[in-house]
């Protein structure tokens, strides 16, 4: 179990990839924000995270949004924390399941800024923007507390602690900055991302949601299967029976000899396909 953290973690693919396309987006945005103002705007309702847009079928949205930032310090914070937290995740889980649980976060906080606007709590409202990458952030923020709890990380590099209250204070700020006004509504995303964090370590197998979702796949096929062989079962029988024929099949639909003994082991049917 790893104790300490005196430095950053390796520079992981997953995480290089989610950076450089980060700070890509956020270069191109500058760029246009010095040339024409008016088409950043534009790109910012377009791929912004707009409640009412999303409703109205700009889906996209529910993922675009965590690529644009609206400042020097936003992207900063968002890509260091990302890079510190998300590489050593990484490294444990491989790319695949970080891309799973990064991106669930993503959504999930989305999702919850969606809902929460049509409540109009807090005086957040369905036509304003939010973007940036912090849902996704305080997933891993918070899966990073749980799993690597007595691990100690120093905050600027000066301050040691533990993994698990650097965890518990930035959701606690999050909670408390969602009163205090336009970054109250940001915060909500912040928490979103935090609580779909905490579902998907708690709620889904280990293997992560790809492997829940196959096991589910291949569950219902196989009850599918199940039930075709015993409405086949009960079809054989009848028509067996209209010859005079006695035919047996078991509750799962595999075929019983009824000349056969039942001696304990014979008494098994074989399966039939």
């Amino acid at each position: 179990m790893r104790t300490s953290s005196f430095g950053f973690p390796p520079f992981t693919p997953a995480v290089k990839k989610l950076v450089y396309i980060n700070v890509a987006v956020y270069l191109l945005m500058w760029i246009l924000g010095a040339t024409s103002p008016g088409t950043v705007d534009k790109i910012a309702v377009y791929l912004g995270l707009v409640p009412i847009a999303v409703t109205h079928g700009y889906v996209w949205q529910l993922v675009t949004y965590s690529f644009i930032h609206s400042g020097i310090f936003h992207i900063l914070f968002n890509m260091l924390s990302l890079w510190m937290f998300g590489s050593t995740l990484e490294q444990d889980w491989g790319s695949r399941r970080f891309y799973e649980f990064y991106f669930f976060c993503v959504v999930g906080a989305a999702i919850v800024t969606v809902v929460m606007s049509y409540t109009h709590l807090l005086g957040m409202r369905t036509d304003v923007p939010t973007v940036g990458a912090s849902g996704g952030i305080y997933g891993l923020i918070v899966a990073f507390g749980v799993l690597y709890a007595e691990m100690r990380i120093f905050v600027y590099g000066i301050f040691p602690i533990k993994a698990k209250w650097f965890a518990i204070i930035w959701v606690g700020i999050a909670l408390l900055g969602t009163v205090g006004g336009s970054q109250g509504v940001a915060n909500i995303a912040h928490l979103g991302g935090a609580l779909f964090g905490y579902i998907y370590l708690k709620a889904l197998p280990r293997r992560g949601m790809q492997f829940a979702m196959s096991e589910g796949y291949f569950g219902l096929r196989n009850r599918y299967h199940k039930w075709k062989r015993r409405q086949a079962a009960k079809k054989f029988e009848v028509y067996m029976r209209q010859h005079d024929r006695n035919e047996y099949f078991d509750e799962h639909g595999n075929y019983r000899d009824p000349d056969k003994k039942s001696d304990g082991e014979g008494d098994r049917g074989k399966w039939v396909n």
